[in-house]
């Protein structure tokens, strides 16, 4: 029987959380909020090195605070790539790295506080989609590699609800803006 999430238990009743008045959540859903938050913390990082240079993938001297450009690096390393010539013409433009910093750091703290899963989930997908298609051909695989796996990963976040349990998602959705707008769900 589901309950009115779509949520069943493992025996297959629901599990009702009385005290909060909704139903409590099960093993995997907090094997898919640790997904979330993992995957939120890798394009949080991502941003902050990338700001700051504090030395792991970006040096201190190419740090976006620094005047480096976040976008630089990667796509002028695609130039021989398929679809390198048109990747490597976007590197060190200021609006794609204005646009790719913004989508690290939106993705990361959405996916981190668990809200707005849906617009992460596609604004993650296509900076992950984009990243794989500037690497093609892939070296190891035909066509498969993390972005991909991230992607599909992502899309099941978002159909899981996965911003409800240890996030803020239950709180999210219930809020006016999004009640208006059901994309920031």
């Amino acid at each position: 029987m589901a309950t009115t999430d779509g949520r069943h238990s493992v025996q297959g009743n629901p599990t009702p959380d009385i005290a909060a008045g909704r139903t409590a959540s099960r093993p995997v859903d907090h094997v898919w909020a640790l997904a979330r938050i993992s995957i939120g913390w890798i394009f949080l990082w991502a941003f902050l090195d990338k700001t700051f240079g504090w030395g792991f993938a970006t040096a201190a001297e190419r740090a976006w605070i620094n005047g480096g450009s976040p976008t630089t690096g990667f796509l002028k390393g695609t130039g021989e790539n398929a679809l390198g010539g048109f990747f490597s013409g976007l590197a060190g433009q200021a609006w794609v790295d204005w646009l790719f910093m913004a989508g690290l750091l939106g993705v990361g703290l959405a996916l981190i506080l668990g809200i707005g899963m849906r617009l992460a989930a596609v604004a993650g997908g296509l900076m992950l989609l984009l990243m794989w298609a500037a690497e093609l051909p892939l070296a190891n695989n035909p066509f498969m590699d993390d972005h991909i796996v991230y992607t599909i990963v992502l899309a099941g976040l978002a159909l899981a609800n996965a911003g409800d349990t240890l996030g803020l998602g239950r709180w999210w959705g219930s809020t006016a803006l999004v009640h208006r707008l059901p994309i920031l769900k």
